[in-house]
């Protein structure tokens, strides 16, 4: 994804300081229990996805769901994936003081109000005020490997969801020499700048992402795809984010 210029020039500056952490309301605090079941029940006020899918663009939205991915605090706002039972939610920039920040841990059941976004195709909750609320669920990642190259994927935009037996393919870096992946995606960057890959499913050729304000340099993910060469049979994880077609956020490599 070309990032959004405003906020971003400082934020690697920030996010090197902040190691703690979302919104107003009231808050269950610690951690969140790993696994538990995604309530379907929605609270008073509290849209199904299906309506908040149906709303139009710009239209005030209340959801319920769970954190499953933290992308970054500067400015007293939080960028975080959500997912409940039936989708996924992008959640740009709410309003989130450090401490509770910190209290977003994967799982972590929350309510956001805010409105309803569209950025260069991706769908987004955008001015948000998040509530803590009791429970926990971790979403396992859907398969949408046959998925890929059809009007179907749009449906999966913002869920964790899986790639399966993907080959990596050349990139062409700054110099123009095949390699297996470069830093931004016009190669322009350095370390600790997003990675950008080609994969294939012997169909067609995809470039996937690190984020690096999601999974940046020396977590696990960061270095297994510079570890990655031209070749390599992978499977793959992450969040299905959306930039004028699909852009997966990868949080999980495994060479086969």
């Amino acid at each position: 994804m070309k990032k959004r210029t405003a906020f971003l020039a400082v934020l690697t500056f920030v996010l090197a300081f902040v190691l703690v952490a979302c919104g107003g309301g009231s808050s269950s605090g610690g951690s969140a229990p790993k696994g538990g079941a995604a309530d379907t029940e929605k609270g008073e006020g509290v849209m199904t996805y299906a309506e908040y899918a149906a709303a139009a663009v710009d239209d005030a939205v209340t959801i319920e769901a769970y954190v499953q991915g933290k992308q970054s605090w500067w400015d007293n706002k939080a960028t975080i994936y959500a997912q409940d039972a039936d989708g996924g939610y992008f959640i740009y920039n709410a309003t989130c003081s450090e401490e509770d920040y910190a209290k977003l841990v994967d799982g972590q059941k929350i309510k956001v109000t805010g409105y309803k976004a569209e950025w260069s195709g991706e769908i987004e909750v955008v001015e948000g005020v998040i509530e803590f609320e009791d429970g926990n669920y971790l979403a396992a990642a859907v398969d949408v490997t046959d998925k890929l190259g059809t009007d179907e994927l749009i449906n999966f935009q913002n869920q964790k969801v899986a790639f399966k037996g993907m080959t990596i393919e050349a990139s062409k870096d700054a110099s123009g020499a095949d390699v297996a992946y470069i830093y931004n995606w016009d190669g322009s960057g350095t370390d600790g700048d997003d990675l950008y890959f080609n994969v294939t499913d012997g169909k067609a050729t995809y470039q996937f992402t690190v984020e690096s304000y999601l999974t940046g340099a020396g977590t696990d993910v960061y270095e297994a795809v510079k570890a990655l060469n031209v070749g390599d049979t992978v499977d793959l994880e992450g969040f299905l984010y959306w930039y004028e077609g699909a852009n997966p956020h990868i949080t999980s490599v495994t060479v086969k």
